[in-house]
């Protein structure tokens, strides 16, 4: 194929403009650091959703020795919506489980928040995927954080040039945050786990579905962001159902058949990643992550239970993100 000089010239000044751009989002951005020496990952396996979760949620959370007596626990799902048939939310009997177990811990109080993305209902995103009835049974509260009370935070990183955002007082008044993704592709962010999941707690009602002023400052820098604003504790991951293709809400389910626990979320999403066959290295704000808000390097994963098994054929992306897919069985390590 024959190039013109101005072909070539206006491909530099992209390819040019494109490594500027990476590296001014590479640059570190963050006044706080939450990376630990060492983090600890436990994958499970489960077959299939039952009421007989909450045992085997409650054995794998014995393997971190969780100390929550006497403390308020604030359970973060994914609840974006509802499509009848897909599986986009997280699943509200391994939510119900989380709940019993913290309870067996010792919690002074377990309370689920959640702010919606897509839908401004969100009464009617609880009828419709099962939650109401589950929060009855369990006389669980749940805190829209799309209408909670707002405190004006600083901003503990700024990639995305914003000094604050105005975030929900329950979120600030829990002892112990855990995030409870259901795993997931996604169109514009390639993933979304327990990192993005945290884009619940930024207020439809002030900042717009889905969380507008996320997406504009865009998607990557506003995870680290919100991440190193909002401390996640623990990470319990849905990939019993995951999603793969056109997500968040537009995929196919993908069975896995695990739970993903982490003291760690930068752990939890590089491991989850490799359950999907995708390349953690590749994905910007887990990369990036790395550097503060946890670990990504299998070398500082102390892996319980299940190992780390990558798929034959990992999980279908959208065309922008097919080079996050890792054929064959080498896995890049950060």
């Amino acid at each position: 194929m024959k190039v013109d000089r101005r072909t070539f010239l206006a491909g530099s000044l992209g390819l040019a403009a494109g490594a500027v751009a990476t590296t001014l989002l590479e640059k570190p951005k963050h006044r706080v650091i939450r990376k630990q020496p060492w983090s600890r990952v436990a994958i499970l396996r489960v077959e299939s959703y039952s009421h007989n979760l909450e045992n085997i949620l409650h054995s794998g959370l014995e393997l971190f020795h969780l100390d929550v007596r006497g403390k308020s626990v604030l359970l973060k799902p994914n609840l974006v919506d509802y499509i009848p048939g897909n599986h986009i939310n997280t699943h509200p009997f391994l939510v119900s489980a989380a709940v019993e177990c913290f309870r067996r811990l010792g919690a002074k109080s377990v309370l689920i928040g959640e702010g919606p993305g897509h839908q401004r209902d969100t009464e009617l995103v609880l009828l419709e995927s099962g939650f109401s009835e589950e929060l009855r049974q369990l006389k669980v509260p749940f805190v829209d954080l799309n209408r909670d009370e707002l405190v004006m935070t600083p901003l503990l990183a700024t990639y995305t040039g914003m000094k604050h955002l105005w975030l929900p007082r329950t979120v600030f008044e829990a002892d112990f945050v855990v995030s409870m993704p259901k795993v997931k592709t996604h169109h514009w962010s390639g993933i979304t786990l327990s990192m993005k999941n945290m884009f619940g707690v930024v207020p439809g009602a002030k900042y717009g579905w889905p969380k507008n002023i996320l997406h504009w400052k865009g998607i990557q820098e506003s995870i680290l962001d919100v991440c190193a604003t909002v401390p996640v504790h623990f990470v319990i991951a849905d990939a019993i159902v995951a999603m793969e293709g056109n997500g968040p809400l537009n995929g196919h389910p993908r069975p896995l058949n695990r739970i993903v626990l982490a003291d760690d979320p930068v752990a939890a999403d590089a491991t989850c990643a490799r359950l999907m066959g995708l390349d953690p290295t590749r994905i910007t704000h887990i990369r990036i992550g790395a550097q503060f808000l946890g670990n990504a390097s299998v070398e500082r994963i102390d892996q319980v239970a299940e190992a780390v098994c990558a798929p034959a054929n990992p999980f279908e992306v959208v065309l922008e993100f097919q080079h996050l897919r890792v054929t064959g069985s080498a896995q890049r390590d950060p």
